[in-house]
């Protein structure tokens, strides 16, 4: 087992972070949150020869989740997550579309959803499974604990948190998710958000002016 890596592939008008997660020795990962943009992502995969294992999803809203069928069906992989209480966005992914005025969103099905206390892995990679709600009723968390790693979707961001407004949304929910199940694994966690730049909970736990 090589070392974990990370490439983002910013992607939909809302610049989401679409994050391939991979191992450096075999090239072998997972694409997280495949929102959009698919020929991006299948190029970066190409031109990197990055083999990808599966979808994983944080969560049901259209950037992160709106792509995810025309990947699975372009490489036939598995979609894994996020929690079963994010199935109605899942299901209302092309409604969000024509919203938002994003084309070619599919509604999601998922292989398998995912709950508190579950592993997902790849290669010798293994991530921890946190139901972190408050953003999204299902959101999911994807903790690496050998790497001192998570992906946070959006559920926290540099300086700032997931907004609390869209349907499922609940801000008391959302920052409780933070306090009780990211800060308390270190100050040292390294975490990749789904938009805008990452950065460290410990930073956070001191700044972010949501949560100090």
């Amino acid at each position: 087992m090589g070392q974990l890596n990370a490439g983002i592939v910013p992607v939909t008008p809302f610049q989401q972070n679409c994050t391939i997660l991979f191992d450096m020795d075999d090239k072998h990962g997972v694409v997280v949150d495949p929102g959009g943009d698919i020929d991006k992502v299948l190029a970066v995969l190409k031109d990197n020869a990055i083999t990808a294992e599966a979808i994983w999803i944080t969560h049901g809203h259209i950037d992160h989740a709106g792509g995810a069928m025309e990947l699975k069906e372009a490489l036939g992989l598995d979609i894994i997550g996020p929690h079963a209480a994010d199935k109605p966005l899942l299901d209302n992914l092309e409604k969000q579309g024509r919203l938002y005025g994003i084309a070619g969103a599919r509604n999601c099905v998922p292989d398998r959803f995912l709950t508190e206390g579950e592993t997902v892995s790849f290669g010798g990679h293994v991530f921890e499974v946190l139901h972190c709600p408050g953003h999204a009723p299902g959101h999911v968390v994807y903790y690496n604990r050998a790497a001192k790693f998570a992906h946070v979707g959006d559920v926290l961001f540099r300086g700032s948190v997931g907004r609390t407004d869209l349907p499922g949304g609940d801000h008391a929910t959302l920052i409780a998710s933070i306090k009780d199940k990211l800060l308390p694994l270190g100050d040292d966690i390294g975490f990749i958000c789904g938009h805008g730049p990452g950065g460290r909970f410990g930073e956070e736990r001191r700044t972010n002016p949501f949560l100090v």
